[in-house]
């Protein structure tokens, strides 16, 4: 599973506004209310760039995030995926 998202355009939802925060970031969802706290620098940096790429997995590549790592980050993708903070990329529009 986690496999599949590696290779797959992703991009952050159309409802989803970021507030800058020194632990990282809180991104709140206007449609469904949803308040998420991104706690590392690093996850806000490749939610935010998940639009520049082509895939997670050169998202991850391009912020530095080493492969043996890459698990753990697709796993939080995944949670924030669960309450529309992200979406596929053909879906970001809607």
């Amino acid at each position: 599973m986690h496999e599949q998202m590696l290779d797959e355009p992703w991009g952050v939802s159309p409802s989803v506004a970021f507030r800058p925060e020194p632990f990282g970031a809180l991104a709140y969802h206007f449609g469904n209310r949803k308040l998420t706290f991104l706690k590392r620098p690093e996850m806000v940096r490749l939610v935010q760039h998940l639009a520049e790429t082509d895939t997670v997995r050169s998202a991850l590549q391009d912020i530095g995030i080493p492969a043996e790592s890459h698990n753990a980050y697709v796993g939080a993708l995944r949670g924030l995926a669960t309450i529309d903070i992200i979406r596929p990329r053909g879906e970001v529009s809607e």
